[in-house]
């Protein structure tokens, strides 16, 4: 076969997979497991057999027209660059191995038949995403991600929480698809084609009119999809989906599409100097924002869901910088270690025999219980915080590396200023990168909760797909000198003024960390776990309200009181409860959006009720009396009808007498 033919089967088979599991799901049950894991398989199978063909080498291209649409076609074509064949082979291995798990994980879930045939269709969506031509193609990709996340988050329907989540999630996404698809259209207008080849022409042949506009337009979109400031609020959220749905969502699909895009149509953002300080200032808000809040969460899966809006940050501003390879290479090292510490979380949340959400406050025993997922989430958590040599500290290093360069003046792409703002944020971001994930490693590995029930050794489709995904999260980043060809050919090795840099505070943040919780320890050790309100550092009693409008638990509650040897809360201080709410944005966005918009309806309503009924309800009240009035006159007595006849006809004689006098 040809290299796009195993292209075009790469997100067709996934495809394929999705509607046979939605028709024969429920007929057929012995089919399904094998219906979710085989064309998941074939597929990551495929992609990497077309990697290898691509090598790195030129773009492969190939289209058919759809069908004409006038001026701006719309094809059916493919591009496969480095990028492309690479972020596709990390969708296949994330979702291969969300498949695999999820046969265990959801076992005995009745809907299971729904749940995998739209993880695939979620998986087939991103890879039509990656491997597509044409723009609006891409978009059909985009959008069938979005829906797949709607149903896939709110797959526990039962709970208003799962329900919340996800018309949240899709109507934040779709606030900035909006504007997104108005930046397609506008750009589609500049350069007379949605073929990305054709985009990026024009962009080289300095053809587009409004660079500036198309591209903060394409940054809506951007923002939302891959949970950027300020419309990242949906992603932590989103949580309250099964966990290796959020694997997937925040290691390969969906948030990873809207990097991935700006990746491939660079020159459209960098044709815009204005354009690169938007997304600069962006992604320098995203990741301190999210690392502050990240450090003030209880909830496991909160933690990462914020470590994800931050680590998604680092790619922005490798972006904002000019530097896709850097971006990517990112993107493909946390898109590993990412999947691994989300699907960890989901053994620790197993092997309390619920589907509910895991506070770290309440964890204990875990070690040995679970030890397969304490090795690999410690090998997980090292790539994040970017200990060398684990995969996370080779791509991390790259973003600064990108930054410093830009800083100081050597990038013909990027302001300096959009250098400065990510190399600063991005230290500050690796501090408390740190500090979160040592954090998040104490409390889950070395708290004081209450020892769950132990319910038994977890499945091998669980574990072994741990390993599997700790092997990338280990070596991965080892091939940064091997794979330079698949990256514009530029080294994506660390140098020495940043690998010492982001070592060190990631050291600081570690060690400043581990400190405070052996003192926090030392106090809570005087205090019996439940006796808050005895501690001097305990928080004073919240309603269920404020708890839930926090995500934070009720205080009041002894079985979800705060764990006083939380380091969190010393680190924080005063910063802490804002923090453990996101900074209130929810709140923020409800004062100018929710409540205008509600009051407007509020309006509408009234003079709907007030105004337009009321002259309907006239029309109808002038009828009925006009009614009654012709009623009351039919009395069918004759001598009546005579007398008005009568008394018409001289009122009729005056009228003509009067008339005819001149009166």
């Amino acid at each position: 076969m040809t290299t796009t033919t195993l292209a075009v089967l790469v997100p067709l088979l996934p495809f394929l997979g999705a509607a046979a599991g939605l028709l024969l799901g429920r007929s057929t049950p012995g089919f399904v497991r094998p219906l979710a894991v085989l064309p998941t398989l074939a597929a990551t199978v495929l992609a990497a057999l077309v990697a290898v063909r691509q090598g790195g080498g030129r773009p492969i291209s190939a289209s058919t027209q759809l069908t004409p649409t006038g001026s701006v076609p719309i094809d059916l074509a493919l591009y496969l660059d480095g990028f492309a064949v690479l972020v596709a082979v990390l969708v296949g291995v994330v979702a291969s191995c969300v498949q695999i798990y999820s046969t265990a994980y959801l076992r005995d879930d009745p809907r299971y038949p729904s749940y995998a045939a739209l993880v695939s269709l979620f998986t087939s969506a991103m890879l039509l995403v990656v491997y597509s031509g044409d723009l609006m193609v891409l978009l059909v990709g985009w959008e069938i991600m979005g829906i797949c996340s709607y149903f896939l988050v709110g797959h526990y329907w039962e709970t208003p929480e799962a329900r919340a989540a996800s018309l949240k999630a899709f109507l934040v996404t779709k606030l900035g698809d909006v504007p997104f698809l108005f930046g397609l259209f506008a750009l589609a207008v500049d350069a007379g084609t949605f073929r990305v080849t054709g985009v990026l022409g024009a962009v080289a042949a300095g053809a587009l009119d409004h660079p500036t506009l198309v591209a903060l337009l394409l940054l809506a979109g951007v923002a939302g999809k891959s949970a950027q400031f300020p419309l990242h609020t949906w992603l932590p959220d989103a949580m309250a989906g099964p966990t290796p749905v959020s694997a997937l969502i925040h290691a390969a699909t969906m948030v990873a599409a809207g990097v991935y895009f700006v990746a491939r149509l660079l020159p459209v953002f960098a044709a815009s100097a204005a354009a690169l300080v938007v997304l600069a200032v962006m992604a320098a808000i995203t990741m301190v924002g999210s690392a502050l809040a990240a450090l003030a969460q209880d909830d496991i899966k909160r933690v990462l869901a914020y470590s994800t809006i931050g680590q998604l940050g680092y790619m922005s501003g490798a972006l904002a910088v000019g530097d896709r390879g850097a971006a990517v290479f990112h993107l493909l090292s946390h898109g590993a270690f990412k999947a691994l510490l989300f699907l960890a979380a989901g053994v620790i949340i197993h092997a309390a025999g619920t589907n509910s959400l895991a506070a770290m406050s309440r964890m204990s025993g875990l070690t040995k219980r679970i030890p397969d997922a304490y090795w690999t989430m410690t090998i997980a958590l090292l790539a994040l915080v970017a200990i060398p040599p684990f995969a996370g500290f080779f791509s991390k290093e790259a973003v600064l590396v990108a930054a410093e360069h830009t800083a100081l003046g050597d990038s013909a792409v990027a302001p300096a200023a959009a250098g400065w703002a990510v190399l600063v944020s991005g230290l500050v971001t690796a501090l408390l990168t740190a500090a979160y994930a040592t954090r998040l490693w104490l409390l889950a590995f070395r708290g004081r909760g209450a020892e769950v029930p132990d319910h038994g050794r977890q499945p091998l489709a669980m574990t072994a797909v741990l390993w599997a995904l700790a092997l990338p999260s280990l070596a991965f980043g080892l091939t940064a000198g091997f794979i330079d060809d698949w990256f514009d050919g530029r080294p994506l090795q660390p140098t020495l003024t940043t690998a010492v840099l982001g070592t060190g505070v990631a050291l600081v943040g570690v060690l400043v960390t581990y400190a405070t919780w052996r003192h926090t320890t030392a106090l809570a050790a005087r205090v019996p776990m439940g006796a808050v309100a005895a501690h001097p550092e305990a928080e004073p009693a919240v309603s269920e309200a404020e708890a839930i409008t926090s995500h934070e638990p009720a205080y009041g509650d002894i079985a979800a009181a705060p764990d006083p040897a939380d380091p969190g809360r010393l680190l924080l201080g005063p910063l802490h409860r804002p923090a453990a709410a996101g900074f209130h944005l929810d709140a923020v966005y409800r004062a100018l959006f929710v409540r205008p918009v509600t009051a407007g309806a509020e309006l509408v309503r009234f003079l709907d009720r007030e105004v337009v009924d009321t002259y309907v309800r006239g029309a109808g009240t002038g009828t009925n009396w006009l009614g009654w009035l012709v009623r009351r006159a039919q009395t069918g007595n004759v001598q009546t009808y005579l007398s008005a006849l009568l008394a018409g006809s001289v009122v009729l004689a005056i009228a003509v007498v009067l008339v005819a006098a001149g009166v």
